[in-house]
């Protein structure tokens, strides 16, 4: 037997590595796996219509589809297909600072009545974004968020997430070594209330709120418009985040990835352009849900320059840099929208202009039903009160340990109805959500939504055999 043989033999002896487990990093045993995985397998197996991830059934717009089409012509820039700037594509940035600048910019008389440190650390109304500087481009909102969130958060760092909430923010904080501090929103009217109930009604406790804020504070993660609740936070309810933003010296990344989704007569207002808010705020879109591409995964974060620093040294070495080609379609499809910008031929006007009857539409059908919808100001998704409805235990999974939105999700996906949201897989506050499902059923083209509601009066029937509260 030879020298290494024999030398392989004893290693093997008198070692325990073949028995023992390989130890994974404890910032991923700390995290859970994705609902969606979860719920994604189940969809795979029942086949119901899936409308809790928020995503269109339609093709996007044409000139979208002919700007992702024409980089396949043989007379083409070669170098499209080739890296470009890590930062983010020239032409992507370039009309994105564009597109921003003015909704940036503070209001003229906010500004001119704003202390001076204030105004100091303002966007003026008559300033440019930079943007090679204060625009960065990622791999989908959710590189956008992981890239802020890993770039400013420190071990033990606290980072105020209000619930229910996208289900990433979480496990981003906890990743980067940070404690997720949960702020609930909940129902300012009764649910049960014979008025229509809409997610402006959902609102935070302002002490509860303040009490949540401790010297490991670092960060609040904003959502407008908000999904799932489809709130569109207003001018009052931004400046008390600010105000505690800028006393407490917190960061705020305001995720905005359906900023043209808000259906009048609401209007989205960007935080980072009150007084005192732009050296603070890292602000996210999206191209997927800008142009109903989910698809394509591209996200951009527009801030203060140090701040996108931090973001890109994080960057430059995990993804180093987006496809250029998708970042070439973004930029003309912006270009062609930013012409039309407000008008009613605008892609943006009319995607609102879709969605938001489709959402009232929804609405009535589920109160139908016996549930109590809130009707959303903006975003692709309802919530719908489920607490009415009692689905026979012997059709439920028994589990006590599972929430009952949960379960009624489940349900619903075997009987190979449709998919719906569970808010409490992603939530800490099971008392506010538990009774509660979701649905992005809204933004359904005309076919699948015609579908849903065919599917929804099939259910009814079920439903009135049930056992209502």
């Amino acid at each position: 037997m030879s020298s290494i043989v024999v030398s392989l033999v004893r290693r093997a002896m008198s070692t325990d590595s073949f028995t023992s487990p390989i130890v994974l990093a404890s910032r991923v045993r700390a995290v859970k796996p994705s609902i969606w995985v979860e719920i994604n397998k189940a969809v795979a197996k029942y086949k119901p219509i899936n409308l809790g991830q928020g995503f269109p059934d339609c093709l996007p717009r044409t000139h979208v589809l002919q700007s992702i089409g024409s980089l396949g012509a043989p007379d083409v820039n070669p170098l499209l297909h080739q890296y470009t700037r890590s930062m983010g594509h020239p032409r992507l940035v370039n009309i994105l600072a564009k597109l921003y600048t003015p909704f940036m910019r503070c209001d003229p008389q906010l500004y001119m009545s704003a202390a001076d440190p204030l105004k100091q650390n303002s966007f003026a109304p008559d300033r440019q974004l930079d943007p090679m500087n204060e625009v960065i481009v990622s791999i989908g909102a959710y590189g956008a968020l992981f890239a802020a969130i890993c770039s400013l958060i420190d071990q033990g760092d606290e980072v105020i997430i209000m619930e229910p909430s996208f289900d990433c923010y979480a496990p981003m904080t906890i990743g980067a070594g940070g404690v997720p501090v949960y702020l609930p929103l909940r129902p300012q009217k009764p649910i049960d209330s014979t008025e229509q109930i809409t997610s402006d009604d959902w609102k935070w406790d302002p002490q509860e709120l303040q009490s949540k804020i401790t010297k490991r504070t670092k960060m609040i993660i904003l959502n407008t418009p908000h999904n799932p609740l489809g709130k569109v936070f207003d001018l009052e309810e931004l400046q008390s985040i600010a105000d505690l933003c800028i006393k407490h010296n917190l960061v705020c990344v305001s995720d905005e990835v359906y900023e043209w989704l808000v259906f009048p007569p609401k209007k989205h207002i960007k935080i980072a352009s009150l007084p005192g808010m732009w050296p603070r705020t890292l602000t996210i879109g999206s191209a997927g849900k800008t142009f109903s591409v989910t698809g394509w995964k591209l996200g951009w974060t527009v801030g203060p320059s140090n701040l996108i620093h931090a973001m890109q040294m994080h960057q430059q070495n995990t993804v180093y840099t987006c496809p250029t080609p998708m970042q070439e379609a973004v930029a003309h499809s912006l270009e062609l929208e930013l012409d039309l910008l407000f008008k009613p031929q605008s892609y943006f006007q009319e995607m609102c202009a879709i969605i938001e009857p489709k959402g009232r539409s929804m609405v009535k059908r589920l109160n139908q039903l016996g549930m109590q919808a809130i009707r959303p100001t903006g975003g692709y998704f309802l919530f719908a009160d489920i607490s009415k409805i009692r689905v026979p235990l012997d059709e439920l999974e028994t589990d006590p340990s599972v929430p009952y939105d949960f379960k009624f999700n489940n349900w619903l996906i075997q009987r190979k109805v449709l998919e719906a949201g569970a808010p409490s897989r992603v939530v800490e506050s099971l008392e506010t959500v538990e009774k509660f499902v979701y649905s992005g059923g809204c933004v359904s083209s005309g076919r699948m939504f015609d579908e849903v509601t065919h599917r929804l009066a099939a259910i009814r029937m079920a439903f009135a055999n049930l056992y209502y509260v």
